[in-house]
């Protein structure tokens, strides 16, 4: 079984998405081969002049299921949340999603930190 260390980066997260899919993934659990992906840490900037706020919501495709992770989360002006880092880890199965929505439009820029297993 390998480790693979990634980031993945998503700029202008804004207020698009509803229901289940509650905004675009900004990332999907999908590479070829892939056991499992564990988010390490995952940041969201707030990119605007007026304060804002975010969803951050899993979906676990084995199970139809979504959680939040953070829900109207308050974002400052110029600052920064961190959603996961520390001692906190989110495991991802294949075919799992992770999604950030936000109370503004093209607001929040969003780094993962990722390591997959394949």
């Amino acid at each position: 079984m390998a480790n693979t260390f990634k980031n993945k980066i998503k700029t202008g997260v804004g207020t698009s998405g509803s229901g289940t899919t509650h905004g675009d993934p900004v990332y999907a659990a999908t590479t070829s081969g892939l056991t499992a992906a564990t988010i390490i840490g995952m940041t969201c900037a707030n990119v605007t002049g007026t304060d804002v706020t975010i969803d951050v919501k899993i979906t676990d495709n084995s199970a139809s299921a979504s959680s939040f992770v953070v829900k109207a989360a308050p974002v400052p002006t110029g600052g920064s949340l961190v959603v996961v880092g520390g001692n906190q880890k989110i495991v991802l199965e294949n075919a799992d999603t992770i999604q950030v929505i936000s109370s503004a439009a093209s607001s929040i820029d969003v780094t993962l930190s990722i390591m997959e297993q394949t």
